[in-house]
């Protein structure tokens, strides 16, 4: 091939590139927009085998206490009424699983605070919170942000609240922070991952799934990523969602990193 039609080559690639980053900009912009004057509609009505799960939560789980507050209940109505009863009951394993952990390294935290974090950390999984370019964590961090103000809870509780979803699936620098944040991280990998399960006893993790059992996570995970990549793939710009944008679409357009420092406007 000529050297000019690799030169023409790399501009359009280049080109293309910095659309994309340029596009992700603007819809960030235009998604903060609308998270502050326009909040999602509220979620749909369920089918009636959803509403139906009305039960309230047990008291305990694998000598994991349950909050009982006032918010507490709320926040779980919330999440149930909003997500499928797979994702629900991932959320309440998240905080269990991340009780039982932190529990047994003698580390002290604010109970309902993690609680109310987990229930609320996958809303933005859900459709009615999603915006069309914002991260899922982020959307989610959101919407659990506006519910939570409007049930009255301290600015300074709801702040923390939002740092453990938006940076739930970033364990590196979760891990480094107070425990509240932590462990919406730890939880939510644990269920994910199974990473750091075998540090729960069998009998334990028996109870656990036996009370919130899995029901299809697995797929159900894998067809929500793969649904967010369809519907907003600039969202998982830099985000580990992308490989599986790559693994299973066709032409899958979002750049990698590689290709966006390849494509950074300077002559070397």
């Amino acid at each position: 091939m000529s050297d000019k039609s690799n030169e023409a080559k790399k501009v359009t690639r280049r080109t293309m590139l910095q659309r994309g980053a340029g596009v992700a900009a603007i819809g960030a912009a235009s998604a903060l927009a609308t998270t502050v004057s326009t909040p999602p509609a509220a979620a749909a009505p369920r089918d009636d085998a959803s509403r139906s799960r009305t039960a309230a939560l047990p008291s305990a789980v694998a000598g994991v206490g349950i909050p009982d507050s006032k918010l507490a209940r709320k926040a779980t109505a919330f999440a149930r009424n909003a997500s499928s009863e797979t994702l629900f009951n991932h959320v309440m394993r998240s905080y269990v699983f991340a009780c039982l952990l932190f529990d047994r390294r003698g580390v002290r935290y604010d109970r309902e605070l993690v609680f109310v974090s987990a229930v609320l950390h996958d809303l933005g999984l859900v459709g009615a919170y999603q915006t069309p370019t914002e991260r899922f964590e982020v959307d989610g961090a959101d919407a659990a942000q506006r519910f939570l103000t409007e049930q009255r809870m301290p600015a300074d509780r709801v702040a923390v609240v939002w740092d453990a979803i938006a940076l739930h699936t970033n364990a590196g620098i979760a891990t480094r922070k107070r425990p509240e944040i932590a462990m919406i991280s730890v939880g939510s990998r644990v269920d994910f991952t199974g990473y750091e399960l075998q540090e729960i006893p069998s009998d334990t993790l028996e109870e656990v799934l036996a009370v919130f059992p899995r029901k299809g996570f697995k797929q159900e995970a894998l067809d929500t990523m793969l649904s967010l990549c369809r519907t907003k793939p600039m969202a998982e710009l830099m985000h580990p969602f992308a490989e599986v944008g790559r693994r299973h679409i066709p032409d899958f357009s979002v750049p990698t990193v590689e290709d966006m420092l390849l494509a950074a406007p300077f002559e070397e």
